[in-house]
């Protein structure tokens, strides 16, 4: 049993104004029945005064991670089942939540990411600043709005033995298009020269991509400021920078 508890979100923080903890929560309680991908198995889903509380299947014996382009065909697979059934959870946040909290943090780290990078990647940066909210609630507008897991890394999955893939980590669940997963697998995980082969098995229109893509390197240059080695970031912002025609 793997036991995932959370304290009450700070109020004002991404998190509660997100609501991330209690939608996990919604989703254990009322999703993962039904979601049609593997998931960890949930014998408790509590939202309580003190926080939440998951107790999940132990999946510690699989292998972290995945084959991108095997991910990006169980993505495909659950944006499928749910195109246009979102509103039977009117829990599930939209595009354009917290963005103004999003693009605030952005527009205050930017000025030190900036420095480590340089051509596309640094234009790229630079023309984020100032419109990350726009960016935010243009995901929306990427391809059929369904289910996303919102932060599909590699992290965020495990592959059994027998190349089941199942996916973790539900806190970010939401009603968006599904190039938004696509997008943050590819800049999260994906080498350069995959990226390719994992658009293909997810079959997105490249258009769609490229209106998703802003947004999440507004969430890979976050994440690169924590990284103690940039490179891999700076090589997958790379891509997407090409993509986006910087």
């Amino acid at each position: 049993m793997f036991v995932k508890e959370r304290p009450v979100a700070t109020p004002g923080s991404i998190p509660a104004v997100l609501d991330m903890f209690r939608n996990e929560v919604r989703f254990y309680r009322e999703l993962a029945g039904v979601v049609g991908v593997r998931v960890p198995a949930c014998a408790a889903a509590v939202d309580g005064p003190a926080g939440t509380r998951l107790e999940l299947e132990d999946l510690s014996a699989w292998t972290e991670g995945g084959d991108p382009v095997a991910v990006a065909a169980v993505l495909r697979s659950l944006h499928d089942r749910f195109a246009g059934r979102t509103g039977e959870w009117p829990w599930l946040r939209v595009a354009g939540v917290g963005a103004e909290l999003i693009a605030a943090l952005y527009d205050r780290t930017w000025p030190t990411v900036a420095e480590r990078t340089s051509g596309a990647v640094r234009r790229l940066g630079e023309s984020l600043v100032g419109r990350v909210v726009e960016h935010e609630h243009a995901e929306a507008h990427g391809g059929p709005v369904t289910l996303i897991h919102g932060d599909a890394s590699l992290h965020n999955v495990r592959t059994s033995p027998d190349g089941e893939i199942a996916l973790l980590d539900w806190e970010d669940v939401r009603a968006s298009s599904g190039t938004v997963d696509l997008a943050w697998l590819l800049l999260s995980s994906v080498e350069p020269a995959r990226w390719s082969s994992v658009i293909d098995a997810y079959g997105a229109p490249m258009d769609d991509l490229r209106v998703v893509l802003p947004s999440s390197a507004a969430q890979a240059v976050l994440s690169m400021a924590d990284a103690n080695d940039p490179q891999p970031w700076l090589a997958r912002l790379g891509v997407a920078a090409e993509l986006l025609g910087f």
